[in-house]
């Protein structure tokens, strides 16, 4: 019988890494040793990007012509945005996004002529596309235009869904997120990816997979179910008095706590200071209160703290982000995570393939059907 203290994996070292850090004292969360307060506060979600694909910080030259080459790269071919088209609205966005990977790596297959930096870039700038194209099809029977002017995925994820330019404060809070969200180790999809990878596939088989294992509301989709909790509650003592009968019920609250940290998350700071910032601006007097005192309580009761996805989920509502698009948006960030493990488990690569501990019945003799 697995133990409690492996279960899950928890606290198996399960392979080496030099992309990131997490929960390593003394280090904290970095980005192939940039700490992410620093990235957070100083970089843009490009340079990340590209620190994480290519393993250095580019050059301002570097910068601007990555930059480029993400939004050259925006467009879908026609056969992905048919086969958007035939997706039903009432699809979760992440599965419009699991199809959307899939079907473009049969139009544009990784080989000889599209190398693995070509496609991790191209799934890099065309996710906020898939998405996007989907959405607005669906709702409106639009056929939109993907190829912004805008220079960040950020401004580019905000433009298409509202139909404007956005303003630098909403613009620049989603591209803290991304930079936020973009790495952290061997998480669950992140480790599908390398598995998958491992297995030497095409580079869009691990990335499918991994959005699907980011799926599931104890990973990615954690921002959705947090959100869905929120906006159960008018006001701060409403929402005391409503999570403290579901901590009796015992039922689970999504968006506290995490496997690896102990005390608090790194980045729940930094996106709950967005989320304020947003609240300001909106005047907003109930989601950021309400979070503040959900995030009290459960300090109070149950000695949890918030992860990322706790404050994003009130951060991306006021931005004017729907609900269900909280999860995809995490993808358009991880991708350049996923991308990195997936190019450095390439470079020195052995089939993941671990044992088990068999709990089933002791050898026993097969009887005919007829003598059963």
């Amino acid at each position: 019988m697995t133990t409690d203290k492996t279960a899950g994996l928890a606290g198996i070292i399960a392979g080496d890494t030099a992309i990131a850090t997490v929960g390593k004292e003394g280090k904290g969360l970095t980005y192939r040793g940039y700490s992410i307060y620093d990235l957070a506060e100083r970089a843009t979600f490009e340079e990340v990007a590209y620190l994480l694909i290519y393993g250095r910080l580019p050059s301002e030259t570097e910068l601007a012509k990555y930059k480029n080459t993400l939004l050259e790269l925006r467009g879908l071919p026609a056969p992905l945005r048919t086969v958007l088209e035939q997706i039903p609205a009432g699809t979760h966005p992440m599965d419009v996004m699991r199809t959307g990977c899939s079907m473009l790596g049969t139009l544009e297959p990784e080989g000889l002529a599209r190398d693995q930096l070509t496609v991790a870039n191209r799934l890099t700038a065309c996710f906020t596309s898939m998405l996007l194209y989907w959405h607005h099809f669906q709702g409106s029977g639009k056929r939109i235009e993907t190829i912004t002017d805008d220079d960040s995925t950020a401004g580019q994820f905000l433009h298409l869904l509202h139909g404007k330019k956005p303003d630098e404060l909403h613009r620049r809070a989603i591209d803290v997120s991304l930079i936020l969200y973009a790495e952290h180790e061997f998480n669950a999809s992140t480790f599908t990816a390398r598995t998958i990878t491992s297995t030497l596939p095409d580079f869009y088989s691990a990335v499918t997979g991994a959005i699907g294992a980011l799926r599931g509301p104890l990973h990615g989709g954690a921002n959705e179910a947090a959100m869905e909790v929120i906006e159960r509650f008018n006001t701060p003592d409403q929402a005391e008095s409503g999570i403290l009968k579901l901590i009796a019920a015992k039922k689970l609250i999504m968006g506290f706590g995490h496997r690896i940290y102990k005390i608090s998350d790194p980045r729940s700071d930094v996106i709950k200071a967005w989320a304020k910032k947003l609240a300001v601006a909106h005047g907003d007097e109930k989601l950021y209160p309400v979070s503040e005192r959900i995030e009290q309580v459960m300090r109070r009761e149950k000695n949890l703290f918030p992860n990322l996805d706790f404050y994003s989920a009130s951060a991306y509502h006021l931005c004017g982000i729907p609900t269900p698009m909280f999860t995809p948006l995490f993808v358009v960030a991880r991708i350049t995570g996923w991308a990195a493990h997936i190019i450095e488990q390439r470079a020195d690569n052995r089939l993941i393939r671990p044992n088990a501990d068999y709990t089933g019945p002791d050898p026993r003799a097969f009887v005919p059907i007829g003598k059963r």
